[in-house]
């Protein structure tokens, strides 16, 4: 029989050194289908990116400093998601569109 040991004892030890194997990857395909859906999931659950933020500063009361839009990458940590109103009249106030994603120019507002 092709390659294997012609042998009683030495064929059983192929077997359960194999069946360990089976059993091993079996559970790494259980851990990774697992992991697919727990991504899967999180993606379902993960709310919607906003269509305008604020970034927040530092401090009392935590100004705005800078407006984004939804899902900007450099929009801080510290940011609020505002309506398309409030964006506007926050460049009206002054607060500065940030140069990355320019809000301004997708608001309409010559900067």
């Amino acid at each position: 029989m092709y390659d294997l040991p012609p042998d009683l004892p030495r064929l059983r030890t192929l077997r359960t050194w194999y069946a360990m194997w089976v059993a091993r990857i079996d559970e790494a395909i259980a851990a990774a289908e697992q992991q697919e859906k727990e991504k899967r999931q999180g993606e379902e659950r993960r709310p919607p990116t906003p269509d305008w933020i604020v970034e927040l500063g530092i401090g009392v009361g935590r100004p705005p400093v800078e407006v984004h839009i939804g899902g900007c990458q450099m929009a801080g940590n510290r940011q609020r998601t505002i309506s398309r109103e409030q964006a506007l009249a926050a460049l009206a106030d002054g607060i500065r569109a940030c140069i990355h994603c320019r809000p301004d120019t997708e608001l309409g507002v010559l900067g």
